[in-house]
């Protein structure tokens, strides 16, 4: 049975890179790296939560191996739990890169700093109306 300390220490690495990628960074595309970044450590966390015994880190089977451990999950929910994430954290990437890409056409920049101010509740917004009626208004 492999020891718990290195994917929880792996979880850790994980979370941190992923944390200081969100927060540190100002270039769109690394800012999504982070997130996912965070999304592998919950997916790591849900399999080692299958792993753990039935009670828990300081339970007696942990330290005495005479004990025995409780049987084995028969759904896995934590392979599943981890299979769900996959498969939001697809779709969120996608998601979100067609907006980064949609803003990078709009402003010719990633730079999270440089586009603070988006859309009408922006100061420096101003209404178009030839772009949404193409030039002539009734």
């Amino acid at each position: 049975m492999i020891h718990l300390a290195g994917p929880a220490l792996l979880v850790a690495v994980l979370a941190g890179a992923g944390v200081y990628g969100v927060l540190a960074r100002r270039n769109a595309v690394l800012v999504l790296i982070g997130a996912e970044l965070l999304l592998a450590a919950a997916g790591v966390l849900f399999v080692l939560g299958t792993a753990l015994p039935a009670g828990g880190l300081g339970s007696p089977g942990l330290l005495d191996p005479t004990i025995s451990a409780r049987p084995a999950d028969p759904l896995v929910s934590g392979q599943v739990a981890t299979i769900m994430l996959i498969t939001i954290a697809a779709a969120e990437i996608g998601l979100a890169l067609a907006v980064v890409l949609l803003l990078f056409r709009a402003r010719a920049t990633s730079d999270l700093t440089a586009v603070r101010e988006l859309g009408e509740a922006s100061p420096s917004y101003t209404d178009h109306p030839d772009a949404v009626t193409g030039g002539s208004l009734p």
